[in-house]
């Protein structure tokens, strides 16, 4: 269990993270979100005690990671990919930070198997893609067979084969009753994986609960709706009290669900050539909880124009 309370760094006058207090329990894969800024990577730093909280706490099992005998056994982590010697081979930078830890020799081999770097063990790590990079990252922070392991975008670089795999991993560890905190900037991939979310923006936590309350609370469905009569349809469900937006050559609708809307459109005799419910997105949460905490952002112009 990993459990912050009121965890604060300050770099001079800036503030990166301010007060966030959460907790990533065991048998869950817990997302972590933000936007880029936010503070994750200075939180996930705080977390295994490479960098020093101004103010708060944080703690792994009960007590500070830093404090550790054998760290690697205790938390599995990835943060950098590619902090490592590149003239060392995948299976000798293994090798040293098993026996570092008191871990069995024959823990190196089975980890190059899982995250399946066995045929290039052999080679110097400095001449690995990025994809083969995050799999021996991903190598060193299952090497202890800990029981929380902090993954920082671990779907870098990798195929869509590995970005699967990363996902089953996953779970496969909450399965197991181990504490999983993952971070990543693919949201269509975290609705797959995770079953909690913790999202911070500017520093400060934003949300914390559930996937499915995440989206219910920060994203609404809407009736997709196309019809050769257009500004008709659009009219008559506005005089019905809806909600109607115009978007390219479809229509929006909020007030009603998809039955309600067709049965509406029957009555007034106009016809539609789809009718479709579009359910919320953790992207469209996301965005919209979000959308006044991102530092970088880009402009966007947009013409906004009656139906037709």
């Amino acid at each position: 269990m990993i459990e912050a309370r009121g965890l604060t760094k300050k770099y001079g006058a800036r503030t990166a993270v301010d007060g966030i207090s959460f907790t990533v329990g065991p048998g869950r894969v817990t997302g972590f979100l933000g936007p880029n800024g936010a503070g994750k990577s200075t939180t996930m730093r705080m977390v295994l005690g490479l960098d020093r909280p101004t103010a708060g706490s944080v703690t792994v099992n009960g007590r500070h990671y830093a404090g550790s005998p054998a760290p690697l056994r205790e938390v599995g982590a990835l943060l950098e990919a590619r902090a490592l010697h590149p003239g060392r081979s995948a299976r000798d930078h293994l090798r040293w930070l098993a026996a570092s830890n008191a871990i069995p020799a024959r823990r190196v081999d089975e980890v190059l198997d899982q995250v399946g770097l066995t045929d290039v063990a052999g080679q110097r790590v400095g001449r690995f893609s990025l994809g083969m990079g995050q799999r021996l990252g991903i190598a060193v922070a299952l090497l202890g067979d800990p029981p929380v392991v902090v993954l920082d975008e671990p779907v870098n670089g990798l195929d869509p084969e590995g970005i699967r795999w990363v996902r089953r991993l996953a779970r496969t560890l909450a399965e197991q009753g181990r504490t999983v905190f993952l971070s990543s900037h693919l949201m269509s991939e975290m609705a797959l994986t995770a079953d909690h979310l913790v999202v911070i923006g500017r520093g400060r936590v934003l949300a914390d609960c559930t996937m499915s309350q995440f989206i219910a609370e920060h994203a609404a469905s809407y009736v997709r709706l196309r019809s050769p009569q257009r500004t008709e349809v659009a009219g008559l469900l506005t005089r019905e009290g809806l909600d109607v937006t115009a978007v390219d050559d479809e229509l929006r609708v909020q007030g009603r669900d998809a039955a309600a809307v067709g049965e509406l459109v029957g009555r007034g005799g106009l016809l539609l050539h789809e009718l479709t419910l579009v359910s919320s997105s953790l992207e469209d949460a996301f965005m919209t909880l979000t959308a006044s905490s991102v530092e970088y952002a880009t402009r966007t112009e947009t013409t906004a124009g009656a139906p037709r």
